[in-house]
């Protein structure tokens, strides 16, 4: 194996995580290196079923250590509290297998606030935040307006630091927002009662993620959301606000010197998006309730019902291209098993002429799918565990899919459980 990592091609919701919990047999440490509590990767283990949002997805995988990078928004309360929810049931989590960056920068209390504050200000023109303090936090990181976790051991300074941060803070939620203002009493309780729980944990990651390339070690990137929703190359300003790029991941991780040999890029076997923003290959009215039901689209984090749509093949090959992709994961494949007809945008039309190029995001608003229609296989695939055994409709979908991005597809997912895979051997190309 080589060092990987495993993004999202699309708009996020992908399968990352289940993906990432298979691979974690093969690795030996996991590192989630941007993006923060804001998306949830769901997995299905003998454990149970789990949707973590801050946690890498290989916390499951016995001798495997997950590393949370210097580019995580580290948000000590949820990630606390998801710690005890994940080892009450059953899963070890100590400082032997979760390590966190001491040169993460801190999702601070009122981040979540100042970004639920700024969708009600923005009522109709919203980004379709999550609301989980991402766009504040990130704003307030390039500002050198938050603290690191590190900080956590230097509790005098500390706590000048933070001081002057709410100082600054009230202002803004007060005269702005007309929201209360917060307390030195509420800073005490949030770092007794989150920040002293997490700090066993926080270590030099960047040292520790050296020593284990040195030794050999495999090492398996985790990205959050996906290519469309990155800051700099997606669908500007309906992105998160991190880069969601795999050429991010040595920075994020905290050893900007690591070689990464393999990216693998997720794709849904049709298209799917949370909250706001274009998206040409949209479904509406009993088709898309159909597909949204028959594939459970919901987020993971929101409960939010996910907009769904055909796989919008213009958007996936431009996600593999920014993500330099090497590999191929589709998932999601059984969930179109019921469909007669699987509907593909092969392009967009724009002021009438035919593209095939993922064009600059203002132009997205005048795009309309050009969609072909392939037909259904119309049986249960997700017992299948071998290419060939595979209906002939489905690997005439999936071949033309890999022939239109140019990138080998070498997983295909038919269920949500651990070992419902298809691994396609190159020889089956």
């Amino acid at each position: 194996m080589a060092n990987c990592v495993v993004v999202g091609i699309n708009w996020g919701d992908e399968g990352k995580g289940r993906m990432v919990d298979l691979l974690t047999a093969h690795y030996d440490v996991v590192v989630r290196y941007q993006g923060g509590g804001n998306a949830g990767h769901t997995i299905i283990n003998d454990k149970g079923k789990f949707a973590l949002h801050l946690l890498p997805s290989g916390i499951f995988r016995e001798g495997v250590v997950n590393v949370l990078g210097n580019g995580v928004a580290l948000d000590p309360e949820s990630l606390w509290k998801e710690i005890v929810q994940v080892s009450e049931k059953g899963v070890a989590i100590t400082a032997d297998n979760l390590k966190i960056s001491e040169r993460a920068s801190l999702l601070l209390p009122w981040h979540r606030e100042m970004d639920a504050l700024e969708e009600m200000r923005l009522a109709d023109k919203k980004y379709g935040s999550t609301k989980q303090g991402i766009a504040p936090f990130y704003s307030d990181k390039y500002q050198k307006k938050t603290v690191l976790a590190g900080d956590l051991f230097y509790p005098e300074a500390l706590k000048e630091q933070l001081l002057d941060l709410m100082e600054w803070k009230n202002l803004t939620l007060t005269k702005v927002y007309g929201a209360k203002p917060y307390t030195e009493a509420m800073l005490d309780e949030w770092l007794h009662t989150y920040c002293e729980q997490i700090k066993p944990f926080i270590c030099d990651t960047g040292a520790y993620l050296k020593k284990a390339e040195e030794a050999g070690k495999q090492i398996l990137f985790e990205a959050q959301l996906g290519s469309l929703r990155d800051l700099d190359f997606g669908i500007y300003p309906y992105t998160t606000s991190s880069n969601t790029i795999a050429a991010y991941a040595p920075i994020g991780c905290g050893y900007p010197g690591i070689r990464i040999e393999k990216v693998l890029g997720v794709v849904k076997a049709y298209s799917t998006c949370v909250g706001e923003g274009p998206f040409v290959s949209e479904l509406f009215g009993e088709a898309a309730k159909q597909l949204r039901e028959a594939g459970g689209e919901y987020g993971a984090k929101t409960g939010r019902a996910r907009r769904v749509g055909a796989l919008d093949l213009v958007a996936t090959a431009y996600g593999i291209a920014i993500q330099a992709a090497t590999e191929i994961a589709i998932t999601k494949l059984d969930v179109l098993s019921t469909m007669e007809k699987i509907p593909v945008c092969i392009a967009y039309e724009i002021d009438g002429k035919t593209v095939t190029r993922f064009p600059f995001p203002a132009a997205l608003a005048k795009a309309t799918p050009i969609i072909r229609y392939f037909d259904g296989w119309m049986c249960d695939i997700s017992a299948i565990r071998k290419w060939k055994d595979l209906p002939e409709a489905a690997k005439v979908y999936l071949r033309f899919i890999e022939e239109t991005i140019a990138c080998p597809i070498r997983y295909i997912s038919v269920g949500a459980e651990r070992e419902s895979i298809i691994i396609k051997n190159k020889e089956e190309e």
